[in-house]
């Protein structure tokens, strides 16, 4: 399981960033509730996995990064696709959960696959790392969406993208509106490059681009969804 997990503390950030002030979202947040949100025989018997990762391009060799891993649905079957000259990071900010996944890998003798933890605010992802980053029914449960988003920015390569899976209906219901969504991540500096609707993922499919230079956090405006 050790080997599986990366324990090592991530470097302080520069003061300038430690202490910009971000807004808080303008929408109730969702609590974590379970690491599971659907059971993986039910997830493959719709071919879950197998059509978000066919729509979001993924191929041998790529990088990939599965935020809010959970149990390893996503986790695993990255894994298998990037092959033995692919990695994936997955992370979670449950540390129970983290370990959980890492006996998982180390189990199923992944060596292609790191298992971190995160925190509620910053990913704390290697700069220029990622070809993807998955966030799969996560993203109403960042509890500092504004700030998360600008700090996982650097993170992606010069042609990276973001591939959010989340249900359309209230954050407070675990879902995301599809224009909040893209408001959010527009306010970070985020274009869309896609969204589809798909009942087999249990709701939408959309996928970001991050373009131009980070804005200041102190010119970021919440979004509100009226």
């Amino acid at each position: 399981m050790l080997a599986a997990c990366e324990a090592a503390p991530s470097a302080p950030k520069p003061p300038e960033e430690r202490i910009a002030a971000f807004p808080a979202a303008d929408r109730p947040v969702a609590t974590i509730v379970s690491s599971r949100w659907s059971t993986e025989e039910a997830r493959d018997r719709l071919n879950e996995a197998g059509r978000v990762m066919d729509k979001s391009g993924i191929k041998p060799g790529m990088t990939v990064a599965d935020i809010g891993s959970g149990e390893g649905y996503y986790t695993i079957r990255l894994a298998q696709r990037v092959g033995k000259d692919g990695r994936v990071l997955a992370e979670d900010i449950v540390e129970d959960v983290r370990d959980a996944l890492a006996e998982r890998v180390a189990r199923e003798r992944l060596d292609n696959v790191s298992v971190r933890l995160g925190t509620p605010s910053d990913p704390k992802l290697p700069d220029a790392s990622f070809d993807r980053i998955f966030m799969v029914h996560m993203y109403h449960e960042i509890a500092e969406p504004y700030e998360f988003l600008w700090r996982m920015r650097p993170s992606l390569r010069r042609d990276g993208t973001v591939v959010v899976v989340d249900a359309n209906r209230p954050t407070r219901d675990h879902g995301t509106p599809p224009a909040l969504l893209k408001c959010e991540f527009a306010r970070v500096g985020y274009t869309q490059v896609s969204m589809e609707e798909m009942p087999s993922v249990g709701g939408y499919l959309a996928t970001f681009r991050a373009e131009g230079p980070r804005p200041d956090p102190k010119t970021i405006r919440p979004c509100r969804l009226r």
